[in-house]
């Protein structure tokens, strides 16, 4: 696939899955409308050097998207392009609507036109989410390809009616797709109102880390590159018309996930005792501040109990237990692997907030 229309490029994961593609020899054409979550410093340094075309706009503008793909010669798009905050969907669904259902359709018809009525031929591809098969009890089986649509909140209901319409188009006009559905992904470039760069911000600035209920529920890690990767291996050769599941194979409750986070923070203030300068108000969430711990000395022991730095609030309304991908398919059809594992890869995320310091924790206030 010689171009690559890339939707949603600015955001956590379409970054990601731009950087990746960076590296090969595609020419690549980047689309975002820039909302919140999508930032244009995160492709900046792509864009100076002209390895990547940034063009801002809304995927729901049909008659744009069509000329992109048309001038451009695009024979691949990849869409991220997605309103995807749970809480910010239950207090206002109608721009979920929007963007995610009447987005989709409008650049899956803007594909429609190009690949298949003008006989160009490309394929179109849909970054979904596990959250469309809704919640899962402590002893059922994870959810496979075949587990129906059984969506919760707004935005899973949004991302299962895209997911709809993309099979639509397939069915109905022979329009050649995929679509991914990926667990919770972690890495670099998320936006800070998400678990991980939230928690983590918190943490630095010696604030506790509000928890949902009694922080029981239990999630899919993924590292946000190993989905990059798959997400690739189903573009370059996933069957038509078919679904894949991406996972990471890390089943944790989010207690456990924010506790394997906090130790892995104090791990790297250990092994880099001057940030102890940078963040001094790590130690003010208990005893280490009260023990007189220095401006640029660290001692793990002087760090206060995991339990000192949470607190649980109220949970969210409609809030799915628990969630598991089984992705025997990919695995077995494409020789999809994750290679990032959970304790380096977690390493690895809180190293790159620390060092690109994007004051997230104005975004927290």
């Amino acid at each position: 696939m010689s171009c690559l229309l890339i939707t949603g490029g600015a955001g956590f994961i379409g970054s990601n899955y731009v950087h990746l593609k960076a590296q090969g020899e595609h020419r690549l054409i980047v689309a975002d409308a820039l909302h919140y979550a999508g930032r244009r410093e995160y492709l900046q340094p792509l864009i100076d050097s002209g390895r990547i075309t940034f063009i801002q706009a809304d995927i729901r503008d049909t008659d744009l998207m069509t000329q992109i793909i048309e001038r451009e010669q695009v024979n691949a798009v990849v869409n991220f392009a997605a309103h995807t905050h749970v809480d910010r969907s239950i207090s206002d669904p109608a721009p979920f609507y929007q963007n995610n259902v009447e987005g989709t359709c409008s650049l899956l018809t803007a594909a429609l036109r190009v690949f298949v009525e003008q006989g160009r031929g490309g394929r179109y591809h849909q970054v979904s989410t596990d959250e469309v098969y809704g919640t899962l009890g402590p002893d059922d089986p994870a959810f496979t390809e075949l587990t129906p649509f059984a969506p919760n909140s707004p935005y899973s209901a949004s991302k299962a009616s895209a997911d709809h319409f993309v099979r639509a188009f397939h069915v109905t006009y022979g329009l050649d797709t995929t679509i991914s559905h990926c667990s919770n992904n972690y890495g670099p470039y998320q936006f800070p109102e998400k678990l991980l760069p939230l928690a983590l911000s918190r943490l630095l600035y010696g604030e506790k880390i509000p928890v949902y209920g009694d922080g029981q529920q239990r999630r899919d890690w993924l590292y946000v590159g190993d989905h990059c990767r798959g997400i690739d291996l189903i573009l370059e050769h996933g069957r038509s018309g078919e679904r894949y599941n991406i996972g990471g194979g890390v089943e944790i409750s989010n207690l456990q996930f924010l506790r394997a986070l906090y130790q892995t923070l104090c791990t790297v203030m250990a092994e880099h005792p001057r940030l102890a300068e940078r963040y001094p108000h790590f130690f003010a969430a208990g005893a280490a501040k009260a023990a007189g711990a220095q401006a640029g000395s660290f001692d793990p022991g002087l760090v206060p109990d995991f339990v000192a730095v949470v607190e649980h609030v109220t949970d969210r309304k409609g809030h799915d237990r628990r969630y598991a991908l089984c992705d025997d398919k990919v695995r077995t059809e494409l020789g999809y692997r994750p290679q990032m594992d959970f304790a380096r890869g977690l390493k690895h995320t809180v190293l790159w907030y620390i060092e690109h310091d994007l004051d997230w924790h104005i975004f927290n206030a």
